[in-house]
């Protein structure tokens, strides 16, 4: 799942939403959004992108039948930073799903509960 920009922004509540797509291989196979809400001691905007590798057929499935797939609730989701990324191999991958940042801009600063959720766009 490939999600090429997500805004965000928050002071006290907040939000974020972006949408991308769930391809396999070089074909789409379904249009996604991306929401998130949030609440605590935040404040600041950014942008950012993010890319889910659904690591087996039973996180796929499960992504493909819900009407909503709440980030927490289902597959595993393991979010990696730049650093765990550069020991990651085939031996080490054993999660149902990983996901990456990439492209920051912007500031956000603050601690919040926060909650995602990512659901297919009918076409």
């Amino acid at each position: 799942m490939i999600f090429p920009t997500i805004v965000k922004a928050g002071l006290v509540f907040g939000g974020a939403y972006g949408e991308g797509e769930l391809k396999q291989g070089s074909l789409v196979d379904g249009y996604y959004n991306s929401a998130t809400a949030s609440w605590g001691l935040q404040a600041g905007a950014q942008s950012y992108g993010y890319v889910v590798f659904l690591m087996n057929r039973k996180a796929v499935n499960y992504v493909r039948r819900t009407h909503g797939w709440e980030i927490g609730v289902g597959p595993t989701v393991v979010i990696v930073d730049e650093g765990v990324a550069r020991n990651l191999s085939t031996s080490t991958l054993k999660d149902d799903a990983y996901a990456f940042i990439f492209d920051q801009k912007g500031l956000m600063a603050g601690v919040s509960i926060e909650g995602s959720k990512i659901s297919r766009i009918k076409p």
